[in-house]
Formats: structure tokens, C-alpha cells, sequence
């Protein structure tokens, strides 16, 4: 995939600012973008790349301060910065992207498989869960590209399980989550924990936590309500 970088800086830029815009014409504008995000062409791997072994989508997301975090709104606010589906291609994004610890406000980068939005109600998210680390400042940009390598390398080894990952940026601390399918396996679940601990390089007794979708969507919450898991 060549990748234009006028082209795609245009395409971060928009993506980064669009969220903070007015909320003038936002349901079609939203609508619109819904249409462009379904039945995506898959992406073609020059010979001479090296192959992922899924194809993977880039999701930014910002709310604005002030604006309530609504369910409805979360889709109107998320923007596709990109796909790609082999290691050229993730650098040729990767390289160019805003560091995690340079955001500000109410920021979220979500690295998913390809046909999985980063949303709870997503057919593949629906009967899973998430696993939490809460990160002290300034970690956030080390931790998450430790953690996308790690996934993009398949370090979980737990097959289709894994759905994707976000980095969350906030005032007070910056939030790390894996996503996974099926939050009942516990023996899966508990392997994508321990991985986790392992590709983060967490001390000793760090607090990890874990979230199934279907209580985010009772409490229309991330990360509040959680299991609290301590080793």
C-alpha cells in the first residue's frame, strides 16, 4: 500500500479535530461515514511485505470537554484513521501518528481487527470483556506501543480471541484495556491477563481489573464498577 503523506496527514488531521467540531448536521454527517465503514475492499499485501496475520483498523476518538459522554454519541465522535495489513503498512501509519502522552483532554486511540468497531454493542464485543490497567502519567505512550506489538505479533496466542485494544488519555490518569470475545472463558481470559502483565512489564501486585460489555452497557461505563484482580 503506498501511502500518500499529504494524503494522510489530512486524513489524521481531520481526524483528530473532527470531534471537537459543532454538532451542525452530525447525524448525516455520521450516517454518511456509517456507509464508507461497512463492506471495506480487503487490503492488498505487495509480495515483498510481510503479512499480518489479520487486517486491523485505527479508531481515534475525543470528546469535547463539556459534552456528555451519551451512547449515541460515542459513534458520532469515532473516526477511522486507517487500515493496514502488514507490518510496512502498520509503520507507515505508525510513524506518523500523535503519541498517546501528547494528547490532552478526553482521548482515545483503539487498534481493532478489521470489521470490529471499538464499541460494546459490536457483534464481537457483545458477550466479551476487557481487562483494565490504570497507568500513572507519562507511561501511556510506552505501554501502548509495547502492547500493539504485542498483539500485532500475536504474543496472546489465544487465537480469534482477541478483538483489539485502547489506550484512553484522561485528566487524572491514562487507562490501557485488551479487549476479548468471550468474557465467560475464564481460562482464556486469565492467559490474555497474564500476557498482558508480561508485555507491559507491570511490577509486582499491580492492579488489574476486568470489565464485561454487557455491565458497561447497564452502567453506560468504562471503567467504573470493575473486578479488581491483584497477583
Amino acid at each position: 500500500m503506498a501511502l500518500n503523506n499529504n494524503k494522510f496527514d489530512a486524513l489524521l488531521f481531520d481526524s483528530l479535530n473532527n470531534s471537537e467540531d459543532s454538532d451542525e448536521d452530525e447525524t448525516s454527517f455520521s450516517e454518511e461515514r456509517k456507509k464508507k465503514d461497512v463492506n471495506l475492499p480487503p487490503i492488498q499485501v505487495p509480495r515483498e511485505e510481510h503479512p499480518l496475520q489479520y487486517t486491523y483498523c485505527l479508531w481515534f476518538s475525543r470528546r469535547a470537554p463539556g459534552k456528555h459522554a451519551a451512547p449515541q454519541s460515542f459513534d458520532q465522535n469515532l473516526r477511522m484513521v486507517g487500515r493496514f495489513a502488514s507490518v510496512e503498512q502498520f509503520w507507515s501509519y505508525y510513524c506518523h501518528l500523535v503519541r498517546p502522552c501528547e494528547l490532552s483532554g478526553h482521548s482515545d486511540f483503539h487498534l481493532f481487527k478489521d470489521g470490529i468497531k471499538p464499541m460494546w454493542e459490536d457483534d464481537a464485543n457483545r458477550c466479551g470483556g476487557k481487562w483494565i490497567v490504570r497507568l500513572r502519567k507519562g507511561l501511556a505512550s510506552r505501554c501502548w506501543e509495547n502492547l500493539i506489538l504485542a498483539m500485532l505479533g500475536e504474543q496472546f496466542m489465544v487465537g480469534d480471541e482477541i478483538c483489539g485494544a485502547v489506550v484512553s488519555i484522561r485528566f487524572a490518569e491514562d487507562i490501557i484495556s485488551v479487549w476479548n470475545r468471550i468474557a465467560s472463558d475464564q481460562a482464556t481470559t486469565n492467559r490474555i491477563r497474564d500476557t498482558l502483565r508480561r508485555v507491559l512489564n507491570l511490577p509486582p501486585n499491580t492492579i488489574l481489573e476486568y470489565k464485561n460489555h454487557t455491565d458497561s452497557l447497564k452502567d453506560n461505563s468504562s471503567f467504573r464498577n470493575t473486578d479488581v484482580f491483584v497477583r
